[in-house]
């Protein structure tokens, strides 16, 4: 080999390292695992990202839907992946922080076999009930509800999640005991509703809005401190007669633990990036759902600060999931 030839080679053996480490995500897809079925919050959540994503990490981005066991399901298989950014998941914040103070035995830990992300979305919660029922207004479902104690069904999308916990605590609030009837994502639960099956649902407003608009299940309010431009015309809690009754979720992206920091970094850029773009905007407001460009510091507060709390209020209900 001529000595030209040599300088080659080896320019392009120093290169190459160089390269990798910036684009560290470029050649594989990467997947996203989503713990509920399709046409739920976490789904919208995934998808609402995965175009931009495509596009900014300069390769595909692909979903997958693995729901059951509360989330577990999906949760280990992604604790159990290679650390290497290219399998995230979708993570919810009520599996997130409810799933460690309610099942005994957790095979996995929020703080060891995780590491955060980004942000997806911030979801506020609405109060849904059956188109059967003869109320439109969360006083007259209270009403209804004092008048049949113990006989109203509420959905949830599985034990110690945010939608069980909001069911707990509206139950506490209006003084009437209701039925939990757990389900294995939001969409099999709204349809029940839509059916007449379920009484009431608190969950977030971009799985609900279609069928609120088709007719097929009634919106009763928001649960937070501020309407939502997708329901404008559905009052707040504290609109409809209970202030202080704010329920919120939230939906990021997390690793498996061990992840380089250079690919958390690159990965938390582009999802960042991403909240900016207008059409993300645009769909995430008709979906009913806030963007938030939070630092991975910042999210491993946030989720720090639910594991506590979100805690707190699962243990003083003695919820439990074996």
């Amino acid at each position: 080999m001529s000595r030209t030839g040599r300088r080659a080679l080896l320019a392009a053996t120093l290169v190459a390292p160089a390269l990798a480490r910036a684009q560290p995500l470029a050649g594989r897809p990467i997947t996203v695992v989503v713990p509920n079925p399709p046409g739920g919050g976490s789904d919208f959540a995934a998808r609402l990202y995965q175009d931009a994503l495509t596009r900014l990490l300069g390769t595909q981005v692909v979903i997958d839907n693995r729901p059951g066991a509360n989330g577990n399901i999906a949760i280990q298989a992604v604790t159990r992946a290679a650390p290497d950014g290219h399998t995230l998941l979708l993570q919810y914040s009520g599996y997130h922080a409810g799933n460690p103070a309610m099942i005994p035995n957790l095979p996995w830990d929020p703080l060891r076999d995780l590491t955060p992300v980004g942000m997806a979305t911030v979801a506020p919660h609405g109060i849904f009930t059956a188109p059967n029922l003869p109320v439109t207004t969360l006083a007259e479902f209270t009403a209804y509800a004092k008048a049949r104690p113990g006989e109203l069904n509420y959905a949830s999308s599985g034990n110690g999640s945010i939608q069980h916990i909001g069911g707990v605590l509206f139950s506490q609030a209006i003084g009437v005991p209701m039925v939990h009837v757990p389900y294995r994502g939001a969409a099999p639960a709204l349809q029940d509703m839509a059916g007449g099956r379920i009484e009431l649902f608190i969950t977030t407003p971009s799985s609900a809005i279609g069928l609120v608009q088709g007719g097929r299940i009634k919106a009763l309010a928001i649960a937070s401190a501020a309407r939502i431009p997708a329901l404008p015309e559905v009052p707040t809690t504290a609109e409809a007669g209970m202030p202080g009754f704010i329920v919120d979720a939230w939906f990021a992206f997390f690793a498996p633990a061990g992840t380089p920091t250079a690919i958390l970094e690159r990965l938390n850029a582009a999802m960042r990036e991403a909240t900016s773009q207008p059409d993300i905007r645009r769909r995430a407001e008709e979906g009913g759902v806030l963007l938030r460009a939070l630092s991975i510091a910042e999210l491993d507060a946030v989720a720090r600060r639910e594991i506590t709390e979100l805690g707190r209020t699962i243990r003083a209900a003695n919820i439990r999931l074996e």
